[in-house]
Parts: C-alpha cells; sequence; structure tokens
C-alpha cells in the first residue's frame, strides 16, 4: 500500500478539503487528488464522497483514518527519534503572526532559530487580518488579544503578557505639557492604532484598579507600530502601545512615559496551532523555542 496515498488522505481529512490540504502540503490538489483515488483503489472501498460542492468522509472513510492517523504518527515518532538522534531538525514551518509581532519580537526569534538549524525553513505570513489556520494551511499562529480566543478547538498556549502604556517625546511634552493626571490627557494630540474606526479613546487602569476613559479626536490613525511609534519620536503627539515596542527609544531618550502608574491595555500573547496529532518535530521544537524566547522579548 502506497504510503503516499495513506498521508495524503490523512491530511484531506484534517484540512477538510483537497484545496486546503494542497495548500498545507504546498502540492498541486490534482497530485492530492489522484494519491487518494488510487488508494481507494487499491482498499476496493470509497473512502471520501467528493463532488464540485460536497465534501464528505464515508463510514469507511472515519474506520480507516483512525488506524492511517496512528499509523503517521508512528512514522512521525520514528523520525523524530532519529532526529534526536543526529541532534537535526529538518522541514518547513508555516507561521502567522501580525505586523507588530513580526516587526518587534519574532525577527529575532526567527532568524536566531534558522541559524541554529539550518535544514529547517519557515514560510512567514504577516497580517493583522484574522486567519483561519486549517484553510490556511498553517503550523503555528502568534496572537495578541484582549479576550478569550473564539475558536476553542484549536491548541492554545499563552506565552506571556503585553502591557500597554502611554508615550510621547520630551520635546512634544515641553511643548505641550506633561499630563500628571488622566484628566490632563484633554487637548492633547493622540496618535491610534488601527484605521477604524477614525477616532480614539484613551481608556486607562490605575494602580487601585480604577478605570478612566476619555475620546480623542486622532492626529494620526494607522494599523502599523512603527509608523506610529515614528511620529510619536517626531513630536506629533501621544501613542498608546506594548511597553516593550518602545522599550530602546525609552533607553535612548526618543520616547518617555506619561502616567506610567497607569496601562493603556493589557493584552495576551497566545500560541495557536490547529491539531496534537501529525505534528511534525521541527514545528514542535518551534513551539518550544517560542514559548522559552518570546516572553523574554517582551517583559518589561
Amino acid at each position: 500500500m502506497d504510503l503516499n496515498g495513506i498521508y495524503y488522505f490523512v491530511h484531506v481529512v484534517e484540512k477538510k478539503g483537497f484545496a486546503p490540504a494542497g495548500r498545507a502540503l504546498d502540492i498541486p490538489k490534482s497530485r492530492l487528488s489522484r494519491g487518494v483515488q488510487q488508494l481507494e483503489e487499491q482498499l476496493k472501498v470509497r473512502l471520501i464522497q467528493r463532488t464540485s460542492r460536497q465534501f464528505q468522509i464515508t463510514d469507511a472513510g472515519k474506520a480507516f483514518y483512525h488506524h492511517a492517523r496512528s499509523a503517521l504518527d508512528e512514522v512521525e515518532a520514528a523520525r523524530a527519534a532519529i532526529e534526536r538522534h543526529s541532534n537535526t531538525l529538518s522541514g518547513k514551518i508555516r507561521l502567522s503572526c501580525s505586523v507588530g509581532m513580526a516587526q518587534f519580537a519574532m525577527k529575532d526569534i526567527v532568524s536566531r532559530f534558522l541559524s541554529q538549524n539550518p535544514e529547517v525553513e519557515i514560510v512567514q505570513q504577516v497580517t493583522n487580518q484574522p486567519v483561519d489556520l486549517i484553510e490556511a494551511g498553517l503550523d503555528l499562529v502568534i496572537r495578541a488579544h484582549t479576550g478569550p480566543l473564539a475558536d476553542s478547538s484549536l491548541i492554545q498556549r499563552h506565552l506571556a503578557p503585553a502591557v500597554w502604556g502611554l508615550f510621547a517625546s520630551p520635546g512634544y511634552l515641553e511643548e505641550a505639557g506633561t499630563p500628571i493626571t488622566p484628566e490632563q490627557l484633554a487637548g492633547h494630540a493622540g496618535l491610534k492604532l488601527g484605521w477604524k474606526p477614525e477616532v480614539g479613546c484613551w481608556s486607562l487602569k490605575g494602580p487601585d484598579g480604577s478605570n478612566f476613559s476619555f475620546p480623542y479626536d486622532p492626529k494620526l490613525c494607522s494599523d502599523d507600530m512603527v509608523t506610529l511609534k515614528h511620529a510619536a519620536s517626531a513630536g506629533l503627539g501621544i501613542i498608546g502601545l506594548p511597553a516593550y515596542i518602545c522599550r530602546d527609544d525609552l533607553k535612548v531618550g526618543r520616547l518617555v512615559r506619561i502616567l506610567p502608574e497607569w496601562t493603556a491595555g493589557d493584552a495576551e500573547i497566545s500560541l495557536l496551532m490547529p491539531s496534537r496529532q501529525g505534528v511534525m518535530p521541527v514545528v514542535t521544537a518551534f513551539a518550544n523555542y517560542i514559548r522559552k524566547e518570546l516572553p523574554l522579548i517582551v517583559s518589561v
């Protein structure tokens, strides 16, 4: 029996279709279909009912998947044992993260991991839009979020908290004055992360748990943290950003944290994976590396 056909079938089932499985494996959809068809011919049974609009696993297919998945897990375990023995990781990792995460946290992690593992390839998607891990054929997603993540079917691993603060340049504060209470933010120029909606709101939490909210008209709205941080450094106004992003600017005096006892938001950074089964050793190794390194980068 052709092991490739079994491999293709398992991925088609887990990715819920030939097209998403093809994207995940980076092979043509036609090859997957041909491989599964040949497997069905060898088994003399229909595993998948497929038309142009429908995709359904047959009862025989469900039974076969259970055993095929276990067999592939054993194959992966055997390969992992060899890789541990040779101390060499290899393979391709498909990763997605936000623009800010790519620019300020993941860039060093990705570079160091690749330098330490020259047989590894990483394909990185950078987007601020929500992504479907299964549909996009991704192995890992790194996301910052302020509430529970919607898809509970995914494997979720907490990585680190991301504390936000308010920052401005010394020149701006010298000219406009330094707020020493939240109420004194009134009248100050504001910069806003995100271009929708085109209005802003300072939302602060005090050391005693008290909350303060104040609307403002942003001088600049942008999805790009680099643009906003540069604008703040140029004296254009006050920006709320994750504190770790501004760490180097604070050290050299380009930015100053205002109302330092108040936080401008608390986010969580999480790692998402689509499945516990069939995860390649190189993906597991990279996930563990991220879980070790990223908290050190974002700590303040």
